[in-house]
C-alpha cells in the first residue's frame, strides 16, 4: 500500500515515520521542503516537492496540519489533494477540524471518486512519537476496515464514531474533558501544596483509584515544579474548544466549563504563553484559587 502523508508537525512528522517502520511505501509533502528532506534522510523514503507528486499514485493520503484553512488548501484548493488523487483512493484527515468541514470534505471526496475517512487523534506529540495514539473516526465502516493497517502504524486504538464529521464531535468531546480534568486537578494541586503534601507520594497513592488520569500520572509532578514545556500548546486547544463551543452553539446548549477554560487560556496567551502546552491551565487556576 502506497501512503502519502501531507504535514510534517509534531505530530505528522512521527506519525509518517511510523508508517515507513511498518513497511509502506510513503511520500511526504510538507510546506517547508527542508523539513521533508530532513524526514525522509531519517527514514530512508521519499518526499516531493507538490502536493500532486505526494498523492497521485497513493491508495491512501493521510493530512496532519494546523486547522481548517490549511487542510482545505491542501485538499479542495486547485493545487490540493484532491485533484490529484486516483479514483478509490482514501483522503484520510487527521487534523482536529471543524465538524461542518468533515462533512464537506466526504462529499467533495464523493465527486472525485475518494472515499474520505474524518480520524482526529488523541494522545500529544508523546502518543505519536511511540505510536500510541487514539484515533476518532467518522466515515464508511469499509473504508474504515480497509485503514486500519494504516491505523496500526501508529495508534493503540481507532474507534469508528459514525458519519463523517462525528469523530471531529468525538475529539470535541475529548478536549472538554481534558479541560475538566486539568481545572480539577490544577485546584487539587493547589490545595496540596498549600497543605504541605509532597506531590510525587501523592500521585502515587491517587494514580491507580477513582481519581487517576492520564494527566494526573503523566503531568501533575511537572504542574507542581512549574514546568510546563511537553507538546501540544494552548493557542491549539484555544482552536480545539473554539469548535466546541460553535458546535454547542449549533445545538442549542452550553458549555460553561470550555468556556470558561478557552477564556483562561486566552489569558495566559495573551500573556506570553501560547507555547506552554496545556497543563499551565494552573497558572490561570491559582490567580483565583490564591486570590483571597
Amino acid at each position: 500500500m502506497r501512503v502519502g502523508f501531507i504535514g510534517l508537525g509534531v505530530m505528522g512528522y512521527p506519525m509518517a515515520g511510523h508508517l515507513v517502520k511498518a513497511g509502506f511505501d510513503v511520500t511526504v509533502y510538507n510546506r517547508t521542503t527542508s523539513k521533508a528532506k530532513r524526514w525522509a534522510d531519517e527514514f530512508g523514503s521519499s518526499f516531493a516537492s507538490s502536493v500532486a507528486d505526494c498523492v497521485a499514485n497513493a491508495d491512501v493520503v493521510a493530512v496532519c496540519v494546523g486547522n481548517d484553512d490549511d487542510v482545505k488548501q491542501m485538499t479542495t484548493s486547485e493545487l490540493g489533494a484532491l485533484e490529484f488523487m486516483k479514483p478509490g483512493s482514501i483522503l484520510v484527515d487527521h487534523t482536529t477540524t471543524s465538524a461542518v468541514l468533515s462533512e464537506q470534505l466526504e462529499a467533495f471526496a464523493e465527486l472525485k471518486n475518494v472515499h474520505f475517512m474524518d480520524a482526529p487523534v488523541s494522545g500529544g506529540q508523546a502518543g505519536a512519537e511511540n505510536g500510541v495514539l487514539t484515533i476518532m473516526c467518522g466515515g464508511e465502516q469499509s473504508t474504515f476496515d480497509a485503514l486500519q493497517p494504516v491505523f496500526n502504524a501508529y495508534a493503540k486504538s481507532s474507534v469508528l464514531m459514525g458519519r463523517a464529521g462525528q469523530g471531529q464531535r468525538a475529539k470535541m468531546v475529548n478536549q472538554i474533558c481534558i479541560a475538566g480534568v486539568l481545572t480539577g486537578l490544577s485546584e487539587g494541586l493547589l490545595l496540596a501544596q498549600k497543605s504541605g503534601l509532597d506531590i510525587p507520594s501523592l500521585v502515587n497513592c491517587l494514580k491507580n483509584g477513582a481519581a487517576g488520569s492520564w494527566q494526573m500520572e503523566n503531568r501533575a509532578e511537572t504542574m507542581a515544579q512549574d514546568k510546563y514545556d511537553f507538546g501540544f500548546a494552548i493557542d491549539w486547544m484555544i482552536k480545539d474548544l473554539g469548535f466546541c463551543l460553535d458546535e454547542a452553539d449549533r445545538l442549542g446548549m452550553s458549555l460553561p466549563l470550555a468556556k470558561q477554560t478557552i477564556e483562561n487560556y486566552q489569558e495566559l496567551s495573551e500573556n506570553g504563553e501560547g507555547r506552554s502546552d496545556t497543563s499551565v491551565l494552573m497558572k490561570a487556576i491559582a490567580k483565583t484559587a490564591l486570590d483571597k
